[in-house]
């Protein structure tokens, strides 16, 4: 009589993928190696139980992969599955620690992405490397005008002063080196093109989708933000209040705490990276605009700016942003000013 496999445990790859299938008794039936193709008739074949695989890379087209044919996915955290190790890290011993962490009755799982969801963390995190790009050849050309006596602000607003000085015949500079600006200006003027492109795709979805229209009423997310938070959170009908959603994100004070005695540190920043830095990016500009100003109508905001320092108030504005973000999505409100 052949034994039910009640799990199926798989530590990702790209081409071998380690199987650790497990009875309903917790034993394990046995440990292999599989190819791509394998897998996926294995996968395909297998009548329907708990594919348990670490949230890394490729897990969410397995995920979609094994959904298709009536598995229940888990996806478990990369820092849930490591204490689960037994001495030696190899396949074989971390496709039995995957099966041990999924079968922890309180472990957190990750939910599995869309294939739409993951499209928008592609065309968002294109953007971010794009603008990485551009602000990488500014920084170059700047450093090799500066060479010559040339020297401008950072930013991209302030490229035009580079180009009209290598454009005149009368600045000292070598035709060599001239050229090479061109060269700069050229692949600078083409990123900002897609670039440009790509920001004015996000705005019009922003604009027609209802989510992110009603998240772009909060003070200091835009466009970008609300693109951030549709692309890498999940649904936040999963978390219970807007406490965990911050947590989740990193934007809470890193604890050691003992004995009864609360410690805490500085942030954790042990969640999602993309949206924490954007959050923090948006809170300073807020910022700036209440120092510019000399004050805010929002009381608790402007005692927060008279008597932290600017960083630290931003980070507490990003977390009670991240509370304001699930707040109005749980709940379908628009923004109100507190």
């Amino acid at each position: 009589m052949t034994t039910k496999i009640n799990m199926l445990a798989i530590d990702l790859a790209k081409g071998s993928f380690q199987v650790c299938a497990v009875g309903p008794e917790g034993t394990v039936l046995y440990n292999r190696a599989l190819s791509r193709t394998r897998l996926a008739a294995l996968v395909a074949d297998q009548p329907a139980c708990i594919v348990a695989m670490e949230a890394c890379a490729t897990s969410h087209h397995w995920g979609r992969v094994a959904e298709r044919h009536g598995h229940e996915v888990r996806l478990v955290p990369a820092a849930y599955v490591k204490p689960f190790v037994k001495r030696q890290k190899n396949d074989r011993a971390d496709a039995e620690a995957i099966a041990e962490a999924a079968l922890r009755p309180n472990m957190r799982f990750v939910a599995v992405k869309s294939a739409e969801t993951q499209g928008r963390a592609v065309a968002f995190r294109t953007h971010q490397c794009l603008v990485r790009q551009r602000t990488q050849l500014i920084n170059a050309l700047r450093g090799h005008l500066a060479e010559f006596g040339l020297v401008a602000p950072k930013g991209p607003a302030s490229l035009k002063v580079l180009e009209i000085a290598l454009a005149e015949e009368t600045t000292a500079v070598p035709g060599a080196v001239r050229e090479m600006g061109a060269i700069y200006l050229e692949q600078i003027a083409q990123l900002t093109e897609i670039i440009e492109r790509l920001a004015d795709e996000l705005e019009a979805a922003s604009r027609t989708d209802a989510q992110l229209r009603r998240l772009c009423t909060i003070p200091g997310i835009g466009p970008v933000t609300a693109g951030a938070v549709a692309a890498f959170a999940p649904d936040l009908d999963t978390f219970d209040s807007g406490r965990n959603f911050a947590a989740w994100l990193g934007l809470v004070p890193r604890q050691r705490s003992t004995g009864g005695k609360t410690r805490l540190g500085s942030v954790s920043k042990m969640g999602q990276t993309d949206i924490r830095r954007l959050l923090i990016v948006g809170a300073m500009s807020v910022i700036r605009w209440v120092v510019r100003k000399g004050g805010s109508t929002n009381r608790w905001l402007a005692a927060l700016v008279a008597r932290k320092p600017r960083m630290v108030a931003a980070v507490a504005l990003a977390n009670k942003m991240a509370r304001m973000i699930w707040a109005m999505t749980t709940k379908q409100e628009d923004y109100r000013m507190a």
